[in-house]
C-alpha cells in the first residue's frame, strides 16, 4: 500500500519531495507545479525517470506505470531506454504519416521553390509544364515512399519513342524529386527513376542517345571562332564578356548567366559549380586558362549581387537573351550560344589529339558506362586543363 492517497496528492502545495513507496515521488515545485518521479537502481546505479505531471497522471495511473518499469528492470530491461525506443518509434509512425499526406505534385513544387531561384521564369515554367504534362497523371497523387519503378516506367514507356528527349528530361525530374524526399526522410530504398544500373535495363538506350543528337544548334565554324573573339575583345559590354566566357570555358549559356564569384578560385584556377547549377545534377569543376582568369578578373564587381553579370530583373541576371542579342548585332544571327560548345567539339576533334571521353568531359558530358563509372569517378580536372588551355590560346592569338 502506497503512502499517499488521491485527496493529499490534490491538496499538497509546500515546495518538497512526497514519498510514495517502491520508488515513486511526487515532486512539488514553488511554482505549484506537480509531477511523479521514479527512482530506481540498474547495474550498481541510481537513476531517476520522469513519469509525467499531475494531474494529468493520476496517483493511481503513476503507480500502475512504477509497477510497469519495475517489471521490465526484473526482466533485465532499462526502462530509460525502452522509452527512448518507443518514443523513438512514435516519431518514425508520425514522419511516415506525415509523408504519407505529401503527395508528389506537392513534392515537385517545394522542389522547384528551393532550388528555382537560378532557373530563368521561363526554365522554372517549362520545367512544371513537363511535370503537369506527363508526370502528374499517373504519379502526382502518390505518397514519395508508392512510387516505384512499375509507376515510373508508365510516365515513360508513353513517350520513350515518340519524345525521346522530353522523357529523358522527365525521368531526371522525376529522380531529382525522389532524391530529395529521400534525404528529407519521405522514402527510402533505390530511386526507381535512376538511369545507370537500373532503368537503362528496362528502356532502349538507343533512344537516349537519339534524344542528345536531335539536340542540334546552330554552331559558327571552329576556324571562324578566333575572328569572332577578336571582335568581342574590343566590346568591354557585360553581354560581351559573358559572351567571352561562354566560348572560352565552352560553358552552357545558363551557367555564364548565374556565375556567382564565389564559384571562382583563382589560386587554383578553377571553376566550381554546384550540383543545382548543372544540367544533369552532378557538380562540375572547370579548369580556367590564364585568358579565362584575367578576363573574370577584368569583370566589374557590383556591390550587393553575388553574380558575375548581375541585372535587374526577377533572377537578378542579365536576360536572357543579352548574347544572342549582341550576336545579332554584330552581324551573326544564323548562330546559337550553345553552339560554341558544337564549335569547341569539332576543333578538339580535328586539331587535337585529346581521348573522346576528355573532350567530351569537357562538355560536362561523362559517357562512361555503369562499370567504367564505378571504377573510374575522375572528373579528369588535371588531363582536361591542358586542353582548355589550348582552346584559348587558339581562339585569343591573332590570326
Amino acid at each position: 500500500m502506497g503512502k499517499l492517497n488521491p485527496k493529499q496528492v490534490e491538496n499538497l502545495i509546500e515546495p518538497g519531495t512526497y514519498e510514495d513507496g517502491d520508488g515513486l515521488r511526487l515532486i512539488v515545485k514553488a511554482t505549484g507545479r506537480k509531477s511523479w518521479l521514479l527512482r530506481f537502481q540498474l547495474d550498481g546505479r541510481r537513476r531517476e525517470m520522469g513519469l509525467g505531471p499531475y494531474p494529468e497522471i493520476s496517483l493511481k495511473n503513476a503507480r500502475l506505470e512504477a509497477s510497469s518499469k519495475h517489471r521490465q528492470l526484473i526482466d533485465g530491461i532499462d526502462p530509460l531506454a525502452a522509452r527512448d525506443i518507443e518514443r523513438a518509434a512514435l516519431r518514425e509512425a508520425q514522419r511516415a504519416r506525415e509523408a504519407r499526406e505529401i503527395k508528389f505534385e506537392v513534392l515537385a513544387a517545394e522542389y522547384s521553390a528551393a532550388h528555382g531561384g537560378a532557373w530563368s521564369e521561363k526554365w522554372r515554367k517549362g520545367w512544371m509544364r513537363k511535370l503537369e504534362l506527363y508526370a502528374f497523371k499517373q504519379i502526382g497523387k502518390l505518397p514519395a515512399e508508392d512510387i516505384d519503378t512499375a509507376q515510373v516506367l508508365k510516365v515513360l514507356q508513353p513517350i520513350w519513342t515518340t519524345k525521346s528527349r522530353t522523357a529523358d528530361e522527365v525521368r531526371g525530374q522525376i529522380e531529382q524529386i525522389l532524391d530529395a524526399a529521400k534525404a528529407r526522410g519521405f522514402r527510402t530504398g533505390e530511386n526507381p527513376a535512376r538511369w545507370r544500373g537500373h532503368l537503362d535495363n528496362l528502356l532502349s538506350r538507343s533512344e537516349k542517345k537519339k534524344a542528345r543528337k536531335r539536340e542540334h544548334f546552330k554552331a559558327l565554324r571552329w576556324q571562324l571562332v578566333p575572328s569572332l573573339m577578336a571582335q568581342l575583345r574590343e566590346n568591354t559590354t557585360p553581354a560581351s564578356l559573358a559572351a567571352q566566357l561562354l566560348i572560352l570555358t565552352s560553358a552552357r549559356a545558363h551557367m555564364v548567366r548565374f556565375a556567382r564569384w564565389d564559384e571562382f578560385d583563382f589560386s587554383a584556377n578553377t571553376w566550381s559549380l554546384p550540383n543545382e547549377r548543372m544540367k544533369m545534377r552532378v557538380a562540375f569543376v572547370i579548369p580556367l586558362a590564364a585568358a579565362v582568369t584575367d578576363l573574370v578578373k577584368s569583370i566589374p564587381r557590383i556591390d550587393g549581387s553575388p553574380y558575375l553579370f548581375p541585372g535587374q530583373g526577377k533572377t537578378g541576371v542579365m536576360n536572357a537573351n543579352a548574347i544572342r542579342n549582341l550576336l545579332h548585332s554584330i552581324g551573326h544571327t544564323d548562330i546559337t550560344r550553345h553552339g560554341f560548345r558544337s564549335s569547341f567539339r569539332d576543333w578538339a576533334s580535328e586539331c587535337t589529339l585529346y581521348p573522346r571521353e576528355i573532350c567530351e568531359m569537357a562538355l560536362a558530358h561523362d559517357e562512361r558506362n555503369q562499370t567504367e563509372g564505378a571504377y573510374s569517378r575522375s572528373d579528369f580536372l588535371d588531363k582536361r586543363r591542358p586542353l582548355m588551355n589550348e582552346w584559348a590560346e587558339f581562339i585569343c592569338k591573332k590570326h
